[in-house]
């Protein structure tokens, strides 16, 4: 019988499985993001800096600097708890498949037979094999896109947004 690490044991008690504690880890880096946020707002709103009329915008820049973050984060997670599952089917189903491979091996009487059938299920196999890790690297592919596609959206705002900024401040410091 195969022993169990304290951790599995302790997740099997309380019903956790890997991807509910990722999922957690990741809603509690959200939170402490999201709270950093609001303390760098807070903090910055108490200041006053000379020539910056326009802390608001500063601090709302950062406020969304951090939930693209989270929002890449969440997508990361996701993806990756997606790659998980689908690996533990593919796991499944190859399991199912050896067992009727030696099903097959063991009705075949003739060494004949027993050789091509050895050699048909090692292609089968094979074949199966580069498939599911074409589909796991796309679905891998797929999730870092989009995570990615998340922030490069939200740095393409920011960067209006300082170039807004830069505008306006030339304006004033020009009147």
């Amino acid at each position: 019988m195969a022993t169990q690490s304290k951790e599995q044991a302790d997740a099997t008690t309380s019903g956790q499985t890997t991807g509910d504690k990722a999922a957690e880890a990741a809603r509690k880096l959200n939170e402490a993001g999201q709270f950093a946020a609001d303390q760098f707002t807070k903090r910055i709103s108490e200041m006053n800096f000379p020539g910056m009329s326009d802390l608001d915008a500063v601090t709302t820049a950062n406020r969304r600097n951090m939930e693209a973050l989270s929002a890449a984060n969440r997508t990361a997670l996701e993806g990756a708890q997606t790659v998980a599952r689908r690996y533990s089917e593919i796991m499944q189903q190859a399991m199912t498949e050896m067992g009727e491979a030696v099903k097959a091996l063991a009705s075949t009487e003739a060494p004949e037979q027993k050789a091509a059938k050895q050699m048909e299920l090692l292609k089968a196999a094979y074949q199966h094999a580069v498939a599911n890790m074409k589909e796991l690297s796309e679905l891998i592919q797929k999730s870092n896109a989009e995570a990615v596609g998340l922030l490069n959206a939200r740095f393409s705002e920011g960067m209006d947004e300082v170039k807004g900024l830069i505008e306006k401040f030339g304006k004033k410091a020009g009147s």
